[in-house]
């Protein structure tokens, strides 16, 4: 494993793609290089990375855009489905159920987003003159469906550890446990019936997977299997566009994703941390101060964060200057807070990408635990997520399960732009850890000017429970200097240092950046299995 500082960004002219799978970011470097935009090449990438990292998102997953125009415009993307219109706290309760359950049919619940949003997408790449085929765009992960992909370390691993907890879900043997059995990294991976869904909407168009032949197959396999998502519903979703949530620290502007995702801790965190003035990274101030606001932030999300249409707060006023230095003037710097809370696991992909002409793509693409749901509805393919067992059975919570309501979302992609006039959009995957590693890769590049492949790579930490992880306390990564793990016991941290020097418990960070010159510089993480590549 090289050291941090040997990782060098990818630097390019005319367009860059960062991804979590080297088959993706190529999906998106062919279509900058055959003359299309960073948004074109998202497009390409996100239907690439749903078939060749299936454990971490898929097509019956939700997802989420922001989009920076060359006019310094942020458009955000909001494609994350709804609960079901049968998927009511009665059912479940009739059904014997304390908690939504989250694996198989009942962990079904919400209708998929993605889709929607890759069809608000390719309008907002027409808008910038776009003029890429839908066919074009799907071709690479129409391909990688039907000839096969090599299965990831990753993806093998999760398979064997969650193989009992999945493999009863309908149709999750027949496509990810070949002839019974947990396919070994490297052997061939084919999902034909996926194949032949994306082949079909790059002929009948996007819409087709809601209001179409394939929103009607979807809809007879998921009554079939018991799912409470009917075809009313498929054919009533689409995405939207909503104003991001916004703000300043310095010279800086900072862009997140609104509820109901958990944008607000990741501005949070940066807006609390800001006013700790911190000088340098890697300190014991900027590990401790991070992970302080980071519980601080979170107690505002467990409090705020639900269906946008009915927050309790306004989120936007949390991030207001004055309220900002109140919540921050309640960290101590010499004492961690007790913790822990709640956490929020979940499974999901980064993507970002950048052109010449200063769009810059931010996406992050989900179906929550890894495999999501386990279920395969057998004539398309499509794997659902399980992002509805977020909700729960109590009427007087924060997220009650209600038909038409939407879910809590861990995903939330980043953008900003610095003060030296650089664009940077980046993000993460990492349930309860996005936000946390979101900081981490800001401060340490935006704030503290270490390179961007460097940040990416230096030691991380993660306070809370993430993805394929129980434990509440803080983890770091075992290239911390024994000095500074020893300062944050003593402040009352509790925590444990993890075997590896690099932990797939630490999420798979990413980042692009347009520079003030034109430059193109992209960058991702030694964690995953993919990379940075640019025209």
């Amino acid at each position: 494993m090289l050291a941090a500082e040997e990782y060098e960004s990818t630097h390019a002219a005319r367009g860059i793609v960062a991804a979590p799978h080297h088959l993706a970011a190529a999906a998106g470097q062919e279509v900058l290089a055959e003359g299309g935009n960073a948004v074109e090449a998202m497009i390409a990438a996100a239907a690439a990375i749903a078939v060749v990292y299936p454990h971490m998102n898929h097509v019956g997953g939700d997802g989420f855009w922001l989009i920076r125009e060359p006019s310094g415009r942020v458009r955000y993307i909001e494609a994350c489905g709804f609960a079901g219109s049968l998927a009511t706290i009665a059912r479940y309760h009739d059904l014997g159920f304390e908690t939504i359950p989250t694996r198989g049919p009942n962990a079904a619940v919400t209708v998929p987003g993605a889709v929607g949003g890759w069809a608000l997408a390719l309008d907002a790449a027409r808008g910038h003159g776009g003029r890429m085929t839908l066919r074009r765009l799907l071709e690479p992960a129409i391909r990688f469906a039907r000839e096969g992909v090599p299965v990831t370390r990753s993806q093998t691993r999760l398979t064997r550890e969650k193989r009992a907890e999945l493999e009863n879900a309908p149709g999750f043997a027949e496509v990810f446990l070949p002839g019974g059995e947990v396919p070994e990294e490297g052997s061939l991976q084919r999902q034909p019936r996926l194949a032949d869904t994306l082949d079909h909407l790059a002929a009948a168009g996007l819409a087709d997977f809601y209001r179409g032949d394939v929103g009607r197959e979807m809809a007879s396999d998921l009554e079939r299997i018991g799912s409470p998502v009917t075809r009313a519903d498929l054919e009533r979703y689409s995405a939207r566009e909503r104003p991001p949530l916004e703000m300043k620290i310095g010279g800086a502007r900072l862009f997140n994703a609104p509820p109901p995702t958990q944008g607000l801790a990741s501005l949070l965190i940066l807006g609390l941390f800001d006013q700790l003035k911190v000088a340098r990274a890697e300190t014991f101030e900027h590990i401790h101060g991070l992970v302080e606001a980071t519980k601080r932030a979170f107690l505002v999300r467990q409090q705020v964060v639900c269906d946008p249409e009915h927050l309790p707060h306004d989120p936007a006023a949390f991030l207001d200057p004055k309220a900002l230095a109140q919540r921050a003037a309640k960290i101590d710097m010499g004492r961690a807070l007790a913790w822990p809370h709640e956490a929020k696991p979940g499974d999901t992909i980064w993507m970002g990408t950048a052109d010449s002409s200063g769009l810059a793509v931010s996406y992050i693409q989900s179906i929550y635990f890894e495999f999501g749901s386990g279920c395969v509805l057998p004539s398309t393919g499509v794997l659902m997520q399980n992002r509805g067992c977020s909700f729960v059975l109590d009427p007087k919570a924060l997220n009650p399960l209600l038909p038409g309501r939407r879910p809590f979302h861990t995903l939330n992609p980043a953008l900003a732009e610095l003060a030296d006039g650089r664009i940077l959009a980046y993000g993460t995957m990492g349930g309860e850890g996005q936000p946390q590693t979101q900081a981490a890769v800001f401060t340490r590049h935006a704030l503290f000017g270490v390179p961007l492949g460097e940040a990416i790579a230096r030691p991380r930490w993660l306070l809370g429970r993430t993805w394929g992880d129980q434990e509440t306390n803080l983890k770091l990564e075992s290239r911390f200097d024994g000095n500074l793990v020893d300062r944050l016991l003593s402040v009352g941290h509790e925590l444990v240092v993890l075997p590896e020097a690099y932990s797939d418990t630490m999420g798979h960070a990413g980042g692009v950046v347009i520079h003030p010159s034109g430059q193109l510089e992209g960058a991702h993480d030694p964690r995953a299995d993919g990379g940075a590549a640019g025209v």
